[in-house]
């Protein structure tokens, strides 16, 4: 497994415009960072002003979306990539998409806390939502660093960690209908707290995507749908017989 760079093109020009839509998919991921954080800081320290700012500001992620796929679809136009390069565009639009649906999901959670402002002081059933957002946020950082520095093998622990996250939300799950079921007074906090840790699980599902966009840009394999351990040992063979 590998890391890649940018090819070196006869045309400066086109370098730049392919550097150019990477670094806005990483001012755009930085910025779900923020959304994300500012949601996760109210978890534990109880700061209402960063969860109404995430409530309203999902459209400077849009506006970001918007000028990246124009970019691709420009670079698609005039270029006309092949290899590599398509590859690349292909896996910035579908990455700034899962970037842009993490966006909706990171406000949905603020909208619910500022539904029930209360949760933080009402109960521990909480506490399973605020240590899975800190997983999650931590996936979203390294499919982020992976994308950054296209690192296939980065991608790949990304990949593997989403099982992790399934595993975490099952079993807070399963604690928040057992709170239910003990206190009929749980139930509407509780139920805003599953859509919650519903949106952080959906949150890990796109980081995931982003991983499997990088692995596909470096390595050619599409890795959806398929085993993960089954293409590590395929790009395993290929490297050794390649030696």
């Amino acid at each position: 497994m590998t890391s890649s760079r940018l090819p070196n093109h006869i045309s400066q020009q086109f370098d730049n415009e392919l550097e150019d839509i990477r670094s806005k998919v990483l001012a755009m991921g930085g910025l779900i960072e923020q959304h994300l954080a500012k949601v996760l800081a109210y978890f534990s320290k109880g700061e209402v002003e960063g969860v109404e700012y995430v409530s309203v500001s999902d459209y400077l992620v849009n506006a970001l979306e918007v000028e990246i796929d124009n970019d691709c679809t420009d670079i698609l136009a005039r270029r006309q990539p092949a290899a590599g390069d398509l590859r690349l565009v292909l896996a910035v639009s579908k990455t700034i998409t899962d970037l842009e649906r993490m966006g909706d999901e990171a406000e949905k959670i603020a909208r619910l806390i500022l539904h029930e402002d209360d949760i933080l002081v009402t109960g521990s059933y909480y506490h399973g939502a605020a240590a899975l957002g800190k997983h999650v946020a931590s996936m979203v950082r390294s499919a982020l660093d992976s994308f950054a520095r296209m690192d296939s093998e980065a991608a790949f622990k990304v990949a593997f960690e989403d099982r992790a996250i399934d595993t975490e939300t099952a079993a807070i799950m399963r604690q928040l209908m057992t709170y239910m079921m003990e206190d009929p007074r749980t139930i509407s906090p509780c139920l805003d707290t599953i859509l919650a840790v519903r949106a952080l699980e959906r949150i890990g599902d796109h980081a995931n995507n982003i991983a499997e966009n990088v692995i596909y840009l470096v390595e050619g394999k599409n890795v959806r749908h398929v085993s993960l351990e089954q293409v590590q040992a395929e790009i395993g063979s290929s490297e050794s017989s390649g030696n």
